[in-house]
């Protein structure tokens, strides 16, 4: 390695030794009044619309792979500035700056590249709406904290939070401040997850009763890389025994099942294998001599847990980076007239002509399609993930400058981060469950949509 990168590996080292403590909080901290409580109800943040911003002003704290790419899809939306830049790697906000001034943003951007802790400085500047952060996952908090308190809204990548401790500082800060937290969740704004959506509310399934997600990606050979996520991303992987990463697949069936919306997760149980994939590829790849041999990884291959919402229904969900096979979300719905499963999508519905056979998604399309992917479904397809990231960021754009509620607030930034820590105790106690705080103080018992 040169000399940076020995740098950045001793910065990631230290990380994941910050990581230990992280994994510590008092689960059963749910600080704040009762649910129950006028003033919870009254500071709520669910539903509260942006003030209207006509040109929107985004800073990008992390302008890395992931910061990049999202900088990528904001430069194709109308009516956006990218007001300030930060990173800890000069070269890459650099890097960041030259795919703006090809797009045609030919203004300068503040830059902040002064230490790990020059997104605080960037956060009190005048000229900002939004400050995205697209950091590891021990800054997300931080950022979005330094933000709010700020004045500025504040948009991270996934998982928002780490611990219960920090889901519960994100909510607390965003009611106090009266500024929004959201989640940057792409994956609820796929192709195949809004038609669904748009199906579940015609009411196609009928009453919804269970549903599966999953973060199954076969990551080995980037978690090991001496750059980008390799210098960071294993670390948890030593100190943290549970779902690392529940987001991706969670978010499109919570909105199947209106959870903080009229639904929300009651308790969760979970159980993990035990650990192969890491040390396995380690052994095959590494040479004798890397510092990576000194690492010893807790977290099991494979994680299957269950939650259980107050209204009885059931999600299985996964997470396994560690293993040879293909890329799945399951993104799955059941209901009592029909059931909708992905990778490949398939779908079955009741009825005398159903045959026991699944059938293609196709037909459903034409009637079912979102308005979003109706509107920006050419121009989307050629963004990330297949469309999905381009849409993510044109709707949050819209949302600031039509002075619209967002469509993912700091409760479900909470939610769907919490299964992170919920799943480690559950796993720690041989599967015994563990309750989900109820983040919105008992406002999720009140219907209201999002996209």
């Amino acid at each position: 390695m040169d000399r940076r990168d020995l740098l950045k590996s001793a910065a990631a080292a230290g990380a994941g030794l910050a990581l230990t403590h992280l994994g510590a909080d008092d689960a059963h901290a749910e600080p704040g009044p009762s649910h129950d409580s006028p003033v919870a109800m009254r500071d709520s943040m669910a539903g509260v619309p942006f003030d209207r911003h006509e040109t929107v002003r985004i800073a990008i704290v992390g302008t890395g792979l992931r910061g990049r790419s999202l900088l990528n899809e904001w430069l194709g939306v109308d009516q956006v500035r990218i007001t300030a830049l930060c990173d800890i790697v000069p070269e890459k906000v650099e890097r960041a700056k030259q795919m703006m001034q090809r797009a045609g943003h030919t203004y300068e951007p503040a830059v902040y590249t002064d230490g790990e802790r020059a997104f605080e400085a960037l956060c009190l500047r005048d000229d900002i709406d939004l400050v995205y952060t697209a950091t590891p996952w021990q800054w997300h908090v931080p950022v979005c904290l330094a933000a709010m308190k700020a004045g500025k809204h504040a948009a991270t990548e996934v998982p928002a939070a780490l611990t219960l401790d920090e889901c519960w500082e994100l909510v607390n800060t965003s009611e106090r401040t009266r500024r929004h937290c959201i989640m940057m969740e792409n994956c609820n704004y796929g192709y195949n997850e809004l038609l669904v959506l748009q199906m579940v509310r015609a009411g196609l399934f009928g009453e919804i009763k269970a549903g599966a997600a999953a973060y199954n990606h076969d990551l080995r050979a980037i978690l090991f890389e001496n750059r980008d996520e390799g210098l960071w991303r294993r670390a948890p992987h030593t100190r943290r025994h549970g779902n690392l990463y529940p987001t991706h697949g969670l978010g499109p069936v919570a909105f199947y099942m209106d959870i903080n919306r009229g639904d929300r997760f009651d308790y969760l149980v979970s159980m993990s294998t035990e650990e192969f994939g890491l040390t396995e590829w380690r052994a095959a790849h590494e040479p004798k001599d890397s510092p990576k041999w000194q690492e010893r990884y807790v977290a099991g291959d494979l994680n299957r847990s269950l939650i259980r919402t107050v209204k009885g229904r059931v999600i299985l969900l996964e997470h396994d980076v560690v293993s040879p096979r293909p890329y799945s979300r399951i993104n799955s719905v059941q209901g009592t007239k029909g059931i909708f499963e992905d990778y490949p999508p398939r779908i079955y519905f009741d009825g005398p002509a159903a045959n026991h056979r699944w059938k293609a998604i196709d037909e459903y399309r034409a009637e079912h399609e979102h308005p979003l992917w109706r509107t920006l479904g050419e121009k989307a397809r050629s963004g990330g993930h297949g469309g999905m990231d381009y849409v993510m960021a044109w709707r949050l754009v819209q949302c600031l400058r039509e002075g619209l509620p967002p469509d993912l607030d700091v409760y479900d930034a909470a939610a769907w981060s919490a299964p992170f820590p919920l799943s480690e105790r559950s796993v720690q106690s041989r599967g015994r469950s563990v309750d989900f705080p109820d983040f919105t103080r008992g406002r999720w018992r009140e219907p209201r949509r999002s996209l």
